[in-house]
């Protein structure tokens, strides 16, 4: 599990395709990353929750707030 900005991300590892793939579990909106290492997923991680919450206020709304678990 991972946490930024009080979003929360799940990990599994896809052995066949050799690649990390992640969630953020705690919000209903879809924000999704992957990556082939755990460098690369961690920044995945947090490139996908900062990309989330640029792309909402780019489009005039308010980020979904991260329900806590």
């Amino acid at each position: 599990m991972m946490e930024n900005k009080g979003y929360l991300g799940e990990v599994e590892y896809d052995a066949q395709a050799k690649i990390f793939h992640g969630d953020v579990i705690n919000t209903r909106d879809v924000i999704t990353f992957q990556g082939t290492t755990v460098k690369e997923i961690e920044k995945a991680f947090k490139d996908s929750v900062d990309d989330y919450i640029d792309w909402c206020k780019e489009e005039g709304a308010e980020p979904e707030k991260p329900l806590y678990m």
